[in-house]
């Protein structure tokens, strides 16, 4: 995003935890009805640009988003709406990536009052993990032939009474609504944004085999040393490293296992 949409979803982040820093608020039912605007902007785009026309007054605007949708949403869902189509906005669509967040955010909010933000970080990563393994998983939940119903059947199935209920809505919006995102791509920005409501960063970390309580901690609290903040652990399991760790977090590769040593020695006896 360019500076004028980085510093309207900025207000809007800010706007969304004033509201839940409320307890009475029912964020569930918030993220339903964000996801559902998402959906609507989506789709509409002459709604969507004229809810972020540059040349329009915000309170023009808001007015507007008031007229259309004051009847379908409720108080709270209304008011982050209104006050985000009163902002500047760089691209239409920019508007919409917005909202989609403020509503993954929520879910993550409820999952937060819950206690359950550790699991739900860790769902989404087994997730993405179980699904970059099995070619047939993949396909039947991103094939555009098979409709939104039929996926959401398949995604009970798989994550019912197995998996957070944040975790499943996610993922369910995720599938359902990929908004011309891939599935990896989704479930990396969803673990980033579950990460980010505890204020630390992720590390997928594959080891040759799992990795004792010590270990984790001294992990962590090596890479919290590097990172200047603290850092979750998504743990895998992978013999093939051969032994020593591989980390990833973010863009970044920290190898540190036998057969990354094996592979860079055998690079530069070929070079």
């Amino acid at each position: 995003m360019n500076g004028a949409s980085r510093e309207a979803l900025a207000s809007a982040r800010e706007q969304l935890d004033a509201l839940t820093d409320n307890t009475s608020v029912d964020v569930a039912k918030l993220a339903d009805e964000l996801a559902a605007v998402t959906v609507l902007l989506d789709r509409e785009s002459t709604l969507r640009r004229a809810l972020t026309d540059p040349a329009q007054p915000g309170d023009a605007k808001a007015a507007l988003a008031q007229r259309l949708l004051g009847g379908q949403l409720g108080s709270d869902a209304l008011d982050v709406v209104t006050g985000m189509v009163r902002a500047r906005w760089s691209q239409s669509r920019d508007l919409v990536d917005s909202l989609e967040e403020l509503a993954d955010s929520a879910d993550l909010i409820a999952s937060e009052r819950a206690g359950g933000l550790d699991d739900v970080e860790d769902e989404l990563f087994r997730f993405g993990r179980i699904v970059g393994g099995s070619g047939e998983l993949r396909a039947a939940l991103t094939d555009r032939v098979v409709g939104t119903e039929a996926k959401t059947r398949l995604l009970h199935q798989l994550l019912d009474g197995r998996a957070n209920p944040v975790t499943e809505r996610l993922v369910i919006r995720l599938v359902t609504a990929p908004r011309g995102r891939s599935l990896d791509g989704g479930i990396e920005s969803l673990s980033k944004l579950a990460a980010a409501r505890r204020g630390r960063m992720v590390a997928e970390v594959v080891s040759a085999t799992p990795l004792s309580d010590r270990q984790k901690e001294r992990l962590g609290d090596a890479l919290a040393s590097i990172y200047g903040r603290r850092v979750h652990l998504n743990l895998d399991v992978d013999p093939a490293v051969l032994g020593g760790v591989r980390v990833r977090v973010g863009d970044e590769v920290i190898n540190g296992s036998i057969a990354d040593r094996l592979d860079e020695a055998a690079r530069r006896m070929a070079g």
